[in-house]
């Protein structure tokens, strides 16, 4: 297991466990969100990808719709 800070909070994922594999265990859908991992804000195209690091740090954004 790595440890990862997520939104200001502690949580514990499998090794070799991709951003787009946390967002699904989170039960984020990845259409309406946006993701800054370190800093960075990764592309929607590079979820599936890119491999989460022991102490990575990660801002999930939710959008929502309304009125």
């Amino acid at each position: 297991m790595i440890q990862l800070v997520v939104n200001g909070e502690r949580r514990e994922i499998e090794q070799n466990a991709t951003v787009a594999h946390l967002l699904e265990r989170l039960g984020t859908p990845l259409e309406r969100v946006a993701v800054e991992l370190n800093l960075r804000i990764l592309d929607k195209q590079d979820y599936a990808t890119t491999v989460l690091n022991d102490g990575d740090r990660l801002e999930i954004i939710n959008f929502v719709g309304g009125g």
